[in-house]
Parts: C-alpha cells; sequence; structure tokens
C-alpha cells in the first residue's frame, strides 16, 4: 500500500483536467468570451503538461518525494488562481493558473508515481504503470457528480442558476486535492535498499534517445493516440448534448470508469504478450470497428445515442490503454534505470496533442 496509495491520491487529484467539458461553457459564460478562446486555457493545460514532464523527468528520477511535493504545491495553487481569475473575469490569469501553473502540477505529478510502481512491482511491471495511471483515468468518476453538486442546478438554457459556484467550486476542489496530495506525499516511498544508478543517469544521453527511430515511431503513435482521444474526451458534453442524451455527469463517469479500466485492463494483459506494441494494434482495431460502425448506422439514423454512448467508452479504454502501456514498452526499449526521464521525453507528445486534438475539434463543433 506504501506504493499503490499514494499513486492513486496523486493521480486520482490531477486527473481532474479531464473534467474539462463539464464546466468549459460555464466558464466562458461567466467571464463573457467566446467558448472558443476560453478552450485554449484546457490545450494550453495538456501542453504545459507534457512539456514539464519532458524537462522534468530527470528531477522526478533523483528524488520521487520532491517531485510528489512540488507537484502538489503547483496543482492545488493552479487551481485556486484558476477560481480567483474566474471571479476576476480575467481570461489571460486563467490561462496562467490553469495552463501554466497547474499544468507543470499535471506534469511532475503525472510522473511522479509510475517509476515507482515499477520498481514496486519489478515482475509486473505493465499491471504496476496501470495501477499508477488508472487514477488518472479514474478521478472523472469521482470528480464528475462532485463537480456538478458543486455547481448546482441550471437554467431552461443551460446555464447555472448561481454562476459564481463555478469559481467556489475551484476552491472547494482544490482544498480536498490539497489534503489528497499530501497525504501522497508523506506516504510515498521507493522499495527499501534500492538506490537510482549515478553511472546509468551520467551515461543517459538526450541525443540518443531523441533520434532514436525506435522511440521516433513510439512518440508519433502515441501523437496519435492522445490526439483522437483528446478531440472526443474535450468535446464529450457537447456530443452528448447534441444526440439528446441528458445525463451527462453520470455519462462523464462511466467513459472515465472505461478510460481507467483501458489502462489497467491493456496494461496488465501486455505483461502476458511477446510483444506489447500487440495491444497497440488491438487498440487501433478496436477504434475503427467502432468508428465504421458509427458511420454505418448513423447513415440510416439507427440508434445515434447508443452509438455515441458506446465509441465514447471504446475511445476512452483504448486511450487510457495507450497511456499505461507507453512506460513499460520504452522500459522495453530503453531499461528501466532512466525510465523517468525517457518517459517524460515521450510525453511532450501529449503536448503538441493537446494544441491539436482539442482545437481541432473544437472548431469541427
Amino acid at each position: 500500500m506504501r506504493a499503490v496509495l499514494p499513486a492513486l491520491l496523486i493521480h486520482c487529484s490531477i486527473g481532474t483536467v479531464y473534467c474539462w467539458s463539464l464546466f468549459k461553457a460555464d466558464i466562458a459564460y461567466y467571464i463573457d468570451r467566446p467558448l472558443s478562446e476560453v478552450e485554449w486555457a484546457f490545450s494550453l493545460a495538456i501542453f504545459v503538461l507534457g512539456m514539464s514532464a519532458a524537462f522534468g523527468g530527470r528531477f522526478v528520477e533523483k528524488n520521487v518525494k520532491r517531485s510528489a511535493l512540488l507537484s502538489t504545491l503547483f496543482f492545488t495553487v493552479g487551481m485556486v488562481g484558476t477560481g480567483f481569475f474566474i471571479y476576476q473575469k480575467s481570461l489571460i490569469g486563467i490561462f496562467i493558473c490553469y495552463g501554466v501553473i497547474m499544468g507543470i502540477g499535471l506534469g511532475i505529478g503525472y510522473l511522479t508515481p509510475v517509476k515507482n510502481l515499477m520498481l514496486w512491482f519489478a515482475d509486473r511491471k505493465g499491471l504496476a504503470t496501470g495501477i499508477a495511471v488508472a487514477g488518472f483515468g479514474l478521478a472523472k468518476v469521482i470528480a464528475s457528480p462532485l463537480m456538478e453538486m458543486l455547481m448546482g442546478p441550471t437554467n431552461a438554457d443551460g446555464t447555472l442558476q448561481n454562476p459564481a459556484n463555478v469559481y467556489n467550486m475551484f476552491y472547494i476542489l482544490a482544498a480536498i486535492y490539497a489534503v489528497c496530495m499530501i497525504i501522497g506525499f508523506l506516504l510515498i516511498r521507493k522499495p527499501k535498499g534500492h538506490v537510482e544508478s549515478a553511472a546509468a543517469a551520467k551515461a543517459f544521453s538526450y541525443r540518443k534517445v531523441l533520434s532514436n527511430k525506435v522511440f521516433i515511431g513510439i512518440w508519433i503513435m502515441f501523437y496519435i493516440n492522445i490526439t483522437c482521444g483528446l478531440a472526443l474526451i474535450s468535446q464529450e458534453k457537447s456530443m452528448l448534448a447534441a444526440v439528446g442524451f441528458t445525463a451527462i455527469g453520470l455519462m462523464s463517469a462511466v467513459t472515465a470508469v472505461f478510460n481507467a479500466g483501458g489502462r489497467l485492463f491493456f496494461s496488465a494483459w501486455a505483461d502476458r504478450l511477446r510483444d506489447r506494441n500487440t495491444i497497440y494494434k488491438i487498440i487501433f482495431g478496436s477504434a475503427l470497428v467502432s468508428i465504421g460502425a458509427m458511420i454505418v448506422f448513423d447513415g440510416i439514423n439507427a440508434g445515434s445515442v447508443v452509438l455515441v454512448v458506446v465509441l465514447l467508452c471504446v475511445i476512452n479504454a483504448g486511450y487510457g490503454g495507450g497511456f499505461s502501456n507507453l512506460p513499460t514498452l520504452l522500459a522495453d526499449r530503453f531499461g528501466l534505470n532512466s525510465i523517468s526521464t525517457v518517459h517524460g521525453l515521450a510525453l511532450s507528445a501529449w503536448a503538441f496533442a493537446g494544441l491539436s486534438g482539442n482545437q481541432l475539434s473544437a472548431k469541427s463543433l
């Protein structure tokens, strides 16, 4: 539990970023700015997440306790600041707090428990990473109904009856997540007797990794996976509303269960396979089948609500599975000693996908 519990506490907190679609319209309405402009806060948060992970991998490698504390500080301060600047109706302030400050907490926090769990579960590294990042997907299950409760009832046009609840929500959530992440910081530790290899750290070469064909291929595959996943997740509420589905909060929680389940299921399954790349082929195939069914049945106007729900669940499961298999796939190719650094570099794909996936889907709706 000294390994699993802190991982879940940290990731179940920072994974709240995936609840963006639940409140973005309320922020836009309260500050009286176009939704297309407000969307950049989420894109910026994901970009900074990926880039802070890319540059923070070595820091996480050296001291997992400090990285857990740093993540807690940046994430919770970013949330409080977001609430304050929503109140001030400052879009630039929201960009800085939600996008940059909170984004740094996201990136460092995402990396922090991953290698640690791989060290604790050396024989089942896939299961370990699945547990580590399942919390990130599971966060929506916990946060979605809580957010809906905190924001309160809506009017007939979908706006909040009390618009001020949107910034008060950030203050309350920041306090809750501060407690969770501090407990995670206090509990997290590496296995007894484990010492990081100073020789491996010195021998590590950023140039060799970034120019490696295998790494480049993994980066491109990961970029495509996230671009498609974020395109759906960031517009989930709008898609469900468009087909007349009203239980948005419930459906958000259900898709989050698939996201978290995909992270755990696919990574544990990959432990039993000769080549972890097979998992990505399975994920890609399931996405093609789902999209094909969507096109065929939508053309004959059959069960559009059910199809949208199924598509969101399948894509969320594959999206999560793509994340959880990445660290072990990289560890198989580049070794475990510098996996936080290599994993962080690969997460730069997340940064650029955050710009392309969310913005492309926002412009198409």
